[in-house]
């Protein structure tokens, strides 16, 4: 494997099960369907990005029209026959429900999304951990931007259920892989602020790093790449995420294992009793109205929403 590009998706492929590494990246085994998971998180953030370059041109679709836009995905893309709903209690209504709420609460959070300036959206990096240009490593930034207080910030979004520990998130590596390939693009930053949007449970949690610790970042980094191309056996990890594993009916091991009964819910998986409700925002229009204007870098002719 040598002059593979890694990405923190691949190595987090290996620790999770390395038969799953063995399947998806080593022998490429062909893969027809997609989890309803993963299909709810592309289509939320194809309209998010839609959503800033409208802002970035000049002009802030209402929610209606994001709603509706994000309807009319839905149906171009989700296809029955592909997309694998492993939870038994839930159907593509669920799902569907979901992912609007996700826009709607990340709408009404952010409008009028003026908070910060938009340098980027799915920006791709990609960077040497080492002098040599021997261990590569590349991924796609949901949105760069500048904060008032001269902060680069990097947000991404998660469409899912769960909302780690702020203790995880200190120790997340994908964001801090993403500091490491866009630093040297803002040399003048002094501070760079990591930021997950939770869109379902409407969270925000940030992080930082320091040198120290972007250091042993790329240490413990280079010792795992090792570790991956040193490897002659690719034993099965089963595990709770067995179930959504694009190789299950390959691997007898995940095969016997059964996704966890959860608590009944209704539509939407509501909201835990005391989170906080979405912010209200400044304004709602019904309408498109003016926005800031439009940065060089994002510019271009779109069709509405």
């Amino acid at each position: 494997m040598a002059g593979t590009v890694y990405s923190h998706s691949r190595l987090s492929a290996f620790e999770q099960c390395p038969r799953k590494f063995l399947f998806r990246y080593i022998e490429k085994r062909p893969v027809d369907t997609e989890s309803i998971e993963a299909f709810v998180g592309k289509r939320v953030h194809e309209i998010l990005e839609r959503l800033y370059r409208f802002v970035d041109s000049g002009r802030i679709p209402s929610l209606p029209k994001v709603l509706k836009r994000f309807s009319i995905e839905w149906e171009r893309h989700y296809d029955a026959e592909r997309i694998r709903i492993t939870r038994g209690d839930s159907d593509p209504d669920d799902y569907r429900h979901n992912g609007e709420r996700c826009l709607s609460n990340y709408y009404r959070r952010r409008y009028p999304f003026d908070h910060e300036e938009t340098l980027g959206l799915e920006t791709r990096v990609t960077f040497s951990l080492d002098d040599a240009g021997r261990y590569r490593i590349q991924g796609f930034v949901d949105r760069v931007c500048m904060a008032p207080d001269g902060a680069l910030e990097i947000h991404d979004f998660k469409t899912g259920r769960y909302v780690p520990k702020q203790e995880a998130l200190d120790q997340d590596r994908q964001l801090a892989f993403y500091q490491l390939g866009l630093e040297p693009r803002y040399p003048e930053t002094r501070e760079v602020r990591l930021v997950w949007h939770y869109l379902l449970r409407n969270q925000v949690r940030v992080s930082t790093r320091s040198r120290e610790q972007l250091q042993t970042l790329r240490r413990d980094t280079i010792t795992l790449i090792d570790e991956i191309e040193s490897a002659s056996e690719y034993p099965p990890k089963p595990g709770s995420l067995c179930p959504w594993c694009e190789f299950r009916d390959l691997c007898p091991e995940g095969a016997a294992i059964k996704p966890r009964e959860l608590p009944a819910r209704g539509r939407g998986w509501p909201r835990e009793r005391g989170a906080p409700p979405a912010p209200e925002p400044r304004s709602l229009p019904g309408r498109e109205e003016p926005a800031a204007p439009a940065l060089p870098a994002l510019r271009g002719q779109l069709p509405l929403i």
